[in-house]
């Protein structure tokens, strides 16, 4: 396994960490429950191949008392456990050690490595502020319950630097893939966290398994006509191996064959892996995903700040999500629940001002285009 310094930490870090949401499960009375059994067989497995970075959540139903049982017998003291705190769901200062109390107990352990504000976005930033989180991130490493803070993200890029620089950061965590470079932080966000000497983890590499499940056609052939040949996950893991900036890439697996398939790619694979045609293989396969487009919208920004709020570019590309067949449902949940529940940018507060339409570069009809988006992305996710 190859390992990466972790910031001014003194850590070092194995470039794969193991996300603990996807559990393997199995049906017990009618229900499907984690399959401890499996969870544990993975888990020690993982880390007697150098894997020591573990990712979970208090909002993981089940993660982190499997992922305590499968620690037993030593494993603790082998890995860095990364929990996050629900600041979405905390009404006071006192609810975030509530919180992070219930997430020791069920990873029975005494402190977390490292414990993140989960998924911040502008309006779970303002709760932040209210509740002062940071205040508690200091008032835990004094009390040893963690040692690390950092923060995952999930929201506009102007807010993230706002959030980058707002406090003495260990480390940082972001959405990126080969089709989120101009998405929620994106590359932009990975190089300005970097500058700063902060070491940047990264989720969602498959995009919820949009990257590798049920593939257009032409991103099909544009795998398959190069000489090399690789798994669809291969290619989304190495394009961002081969970035310096990139510390750790967090990947959830349910089966021994993805864990083992991804031990192997982040061993044999570092940075620079990335060759001038595999860069052009990338570029081929990004336009074929972009033929599924549904709004042309470049994302240039020159349509914002919307006068009531609507993140435009950002419902744009929830609604171009729709138009991949594996990502579908995810981007209907997200959008439901992070932008219409969330910080309220969705699409359904648009009063039809007009002012957005005369700067678009694209001459987006962005009004109808909105009101589709959303009728779209409303729809049960289930369907």
């Amino acid at each position: 396994m190859n390992f990466k310094d972790y910031g001014k930490t003194g850590l070092k870090v194995s470039r794969f960490g193991m996300g603990c949401m996807r559990f393997p499960q199995k049906t017990v009375d009618g229900k499907s429950i984690i399959d401890q059994e499996e969870t544990t067989r993975m888990v020690r497995h993982a880390i007697d191949r150098g894997v020591n970075y573990f990712d979970t959540a208090h909002m993981y139903v089940g993660s982190e008392e499997a992922l305590g049982i499968a620690l037993k017998g030593g494993y603790r003291e082998k890995v860095i456990i990364v929990g996050k705190n629900p600041v979405f769901m905390a009404k006071s200062h006192a609810d975030l050690e509530k919180f992070l109390d219930e997430e020791l107990a069920r990873l029975q352990t005494d402190y977390l490595d490292v414990h993140f504000l989960h998924a911040l976005n502008s309006e779970r930033w303002k709760n932040s502020m209210e509740i002062d989180a940071l205040r508690f991130l200091d008032e835990m490493k004094k009390a040893g319950k963690i040692r690390f803070a950092g923060f995952s993200f999930h929201g506009r890029l102007e807010d993230y630097k706002t959030f980058v620089d707002a406090y003495d950061w260990d480390i940082v965590q972001i959405q990126l893939n080969f089709l989120d470079v101009k998405h929620q932080a994106g590359l932009e966000g990975l190089h300005y966290a970097a500058a700063k000497g902060l070491p940047v983890v990264i989720m969602e590499p498959l995009r919820g398994g949009a990257l590798v499940d049920k593939l257009p056609e032409g991103v099909k052939k544009a795998y398959d006509h190069y000489p090399i040949k690789r798994s669809p996950a291969e290619w989304s893991f190495r394009w961002l191996i081969d970035k310096p900036e990139v510390t750790c890439v967090i990947s959830g697996v349910s089966t021994m064959d993805q864990l083992q398939e991804n031990i192997r790619i982040f061993s044999e694979t570092d940075e620079g892996c990335m060759t001038p045609g595999d860069h052009a293989v990338i570029d081929r396969v990004v336009t074929e995903f972009e033929k599924g487009r549904k709004v042309d919208c470049t994302r240039c920004g020159y349509c914002m700040p919307c006068p009531s709020g609507v993140d435009i570019p950002e419902v744009f590309q929830f609604y171009n999500d729709l138009g991949m067949e594996s990502y579908k449902t995810h981007a209907r949940i997200v959008y439901q629940n992070f932008m219409v529940k969330g910080d309220e940018s969705s699409a359904n507060f648009c009063t039809e001002c007009g002012e957005c339409e005369p700067l678009c570069p694209q001459t987006i009809p962005i009004i109808d285009m909105l009101k589709e988006a959303h009728e779209d992305l409303m729809v049960p996710a289930s369907r």
